[in-house]
């Protein structure tokens, strides 16, 4: 297969950097903002204000809405991804490092490959299941670190369970016919916004309209940068760069994220974190960039 030849310039380097410092700075506001209000119903606010935008763009962009199989695959999708994932990652940062969250959510390349191998998407790759073993290595290595340093365990396991959902979301979408990143997103945050309002009922949180510029910058920023902006980027670059150049970002997103913790909120890991987040991402290198697979299998 000949890939197409790449367009490097300073706006395409401009947008990379922009879309890695948007995702890479997301965990940061997350936890920022669950300090300011109820986790959950924070997160309820931002899809809300996200579906909006979505809806929005697809409007103005007369894109077209799914139905039968593609509706019922972006519906899986935004329970999967935007719904418990958002609400277990949420709910996890009360007590989690931002950049402890990040380089879990490094690890969804590697739990993509298993679980497009279980799903019939691709064929599973010696090189890959080597990287993966690498990289949950680093994550059991971060997991005995923090909690040796008292970190909950509960929580922990809660963002790298809703980092694992958000890989099994992405498969599931992959086999979904394909439509709008704007339509994909608004019917996944109209979802999401359900499942994050459901929990934060279980939960008793008190849902109250933010009245202060503290409570509120986190979800607008979410919700514009994070929702829509990046994915704009990131779509844009689709068509300028290959798909490997284009996955160097997540390599760069959780060093962002822990640089950004360790300025802003003075983040202190466990020493046996860092050995762990190198396990991690060395295993994603070693996935994204050791070798091309076999042919992917046609999804049915």
């Amino acid at each position: 297969m000949i890939e197409s030849r790449e367009v490097r310039g300073p706006a395409q380097y401009a947008a990379f950097a922009g879309m890695c410092l948007i995702w890479g700075t997301t965990f940061l506001a997350i936890r920022i903002g669950s300090e300011a209000i109820a986790p959950l119903w924070g997160a309820t606010l931002r899809l809300i204000l996200a579906t909006l935008l979505n809806v929005g763009v697809a409007v103005i962009t007369r894109a077209s809405w799914p139905r039968g199989a593609a509706l019922r695959g972006i519906a899986l999708f935004g329970f999967l991804n935007l719904g418990l994932n958002f609400a277990l990652l949420y709910w996890g940062e009360l007590t989690v490092p931002s950049g402890i969250a990040a380089v879990f959510y490094a690890t969804i390349p590697l739990t993509t490959g298993l679980f497009a191998w279980m799903l019939g998407v691709q064929a599973i790759e010696r090189s890959r299941t080597i990287a993966a073993a690498v990289g949950l290595a680093g994550v059991v290595l971060i997991f005995s670190g923090e909690l040796r340093w008292g970190a909950p365990p509960i929580a922990l396991l809660a963002v790298f369970t809703g980092a694992t959902l958000a890989s099994l979301a992405g498969v599931i979408l992959k086999k979904a016919p394909p439509h709008s990143t704007f339509v994909v997103n608004a019917i996944g945050a109209a979802i999401g916004t359900c499942v994050c309002f459901v929990a934060s009922l279980l939960l008793g949180e008190p849902h109250v309209i933010p009245r202060t510029g503290a409570a509120w910058w986190p979800i607008v920023y979410l919700a514009i940068a994070g929702n829509l902006g990046a994915y704009v980027l990131y779509a844009w670059l689709m068509s300028q760069w290959n798909v490997t150049t284009l996955s160097v970002g997540a390599l760069i997103i959780p060093v962002l994220a822990v640089i950004a913790g360790a300025l802003v909120r003075r983040e202190a890991p466990a020493p046996e974190t860092y050995a762990g987040a190198l396990l991690v991402l060395l295993g994603v290198a070693m996935s994204l960039f050791g070798g091309r697979g076999k042919p992917a299998r046609a999804g049915h």
